[in-house]
């Protein structure tokens, strides 16, 4: 077969994982990546700005405690022909003015049923429930964007080990045709590399299509066009030591978890708002009025008033109690989706954890299997120097070898982005918890900015 040189895929497949080491200058890090998609992703600050709308639900509930202040005016023109008669004769009087006036009411409601506090818990439950949401999608978008980094890392190798076999497979098609031409082989021997080589390149074309694919995905979640990308590394010691330590903290922390406790709290004082319906309302009503000209007789008037009025419900057509019952049995799905929920989140613990397992063996396996090809491919060249082996022999030994190159790729990848995944099942995929070089959002700046507000228009940013 002559001294064709084997060039080495698993040089390239190595650098798909790393477990420690400096980072290159120019060189892009996952943890960047990971700090592009935290900033930039669309999708993340369209929920950002869902949670800042829900903050505002707040002050809308808290409204309920505060006066109502309506001023009034009015002005206009009137003309007036009154004939009067009494016992000492008639008169007619004729004339006209500019009725106008000017008032102000104050209205303050002292008690509702509890209706204004519980609708003033529920809100915040409801912000706590979104920024709960928001944690779930920071978590899927940082999942999703160390994904498509280990994705491209992974599709570049390949595109590396295909192209090596295709340069392999070209020069052993040439020698082929070499010892065809002196009678060493038949034809059927270059027939073979040919179809061996036709097929490489099938794979190459498609290794390459992969890796355009996936260059558009990593620039849509990331934000920017992949450029000399590090080996990404796992995030093992962020994990618990242990799979029911795992679990339990998924039951604890992860936001789907916590989102839907915080949904039966809402369900809870929606019932309680909805039963507040059917208490008495007791309001106060304070009033001031200054009028002139109002008639002809009576240039100015000044009135003042001060009423307190209690309105009890009796019976308002039924539609109070059945939103009573209705959202007792919204409550009651409440519970029954947390538990759901609960389940959901201890099966992708478990199914993360498995596949983390499966990925450190998998790494070692596809690394023993890549060092067990290589010296097979090497034995099988020489044994067919010495005519003991056929072309299609190292056909087949350098097509194992590419798979075993390939697989190694693989594993590499799903090691990392399984440790991610198990992160995430667990509810600490996070900037905090990752160390990344990044401003952390905080929802509760916003928050705090908009709860107390009596007036004003312009949202904090300026708006």
């Amino acid at each position: 077969m002559g001294g064709v040189k084997v060039l080495t895929g698993a040089a390239t497949a190595a650098l798909l994982l790393a477990f420690a080491g400096s980072t290159p200058a120019l060189a892009d890090t996952i943890e960047a990546a990971l700090v592009r998609a935290y900033q930039n992703n669309p999708q993340l600050n369209a929920q950002r700005a869902s949670v800042r709308v829900t903050d505002e639900n707040v002050p809308q509930a808290l409204s309920g405690y505060r006066p109502r202040v309506a001023v009034t005016a009015s002005g206009g023109y009137q003309y007036s022909d009154v004939i009067s008669s009494s016992s000492l004769g008639s008169s007619h009087v004729t004339g006209t003015q500019v009725p106008r006036s000017v008032g102000a009411t104050v209205t303050q409601t002292l008690f509702n049923g509890q209706q204004t506090a519980n609708r003033t818990r529920a809100a915040e439950g409801q912000v706590s429930s979104a920024r709960e949401g928001l944690r779930v999608l920071e978590q899927s978008v940082m999942l999703s964007a160390a994904t498509i980094y280990m994705d491209y890392l992974r599709d570049s190798a390949t595109l590396e080990v295909q192209r090596s076999n295709v340069r392999v497979l070209e020069q052993t098609l040439k020698q082929t045709r070499d010892r065809f031409n002196v009678g060493e082989v038949t034809r059927t021997d270059v027939a073979q590399s040919e179809a061996q080589l036709a097929a490489g390149r099938t794979q190459l074309l498609t290794a390459e299509s992969n890796l355009n694919t996936t260059r558009s995905n990593f620039r849509r979640i990331i934000g920017n066009e992949p450029n000399a990308l590090q080996a990404g590394s796992p995030v093992d010691r962020f994990l618990p030591p242990t799979l029911p330590g795992a679990i339990d903290l998924g039951l604890t922390e992860n936001p789907n978890v916590t989102a839907a406790m915080f949904g039966i709290d809402v369900s809870y004082l929606n019932v309680k708002v909805n039963e507040g319906a059917l208490f008495p309302t007791v309001t106060l009503q304070a009033s001031v009025q200054q009028s002139y000209e109002q008639t002809i007789s009576v240039p100015r008037q000044f009135g003042a008033a001060a009423v307190a009025q209690i309105s009890v419900p009796v019976y308002q057509g039924g539609g109070e109690y059945a939103l009573i019952r209705q959202s007792k049995e919204t409550l009651a799905q409440q519970r029954l989706a947390l538990e759901q929920t609960r389940d959901q989140t201890r099966a992708s613990v478990v199914q993360a954890w498995g596949q983390l397992l499966a990925g450190k063996a998998q790494v070692s396996s596809a690394q023993a299997q890549v060092q067990a090809s290589e010296i097979a491919l090497n034995g099988v060249r020489e044994e067919a120097k010495a005519g003991q082996r056929t072309t299609l022999d190292v056909l087949n030994a350098q097509q194992a070898l590419v798979n075993a190159r390939v697989a190694l790729v693989t594993a590499q990848h799903d090691r990392v982005v399984a440790s991610y995944a198990v992160l995430n099942a667990v509810g600490r995929l996070s900037p905090t918890v990752l160390k990344l070089g990044t401003t952390v959002y905080d929802p509760s700046v916003h928050y705090h900015q908009v709860r107390d507000s009596w007036v004003g228009v312009r949202t904090p940013d300026g708006r």
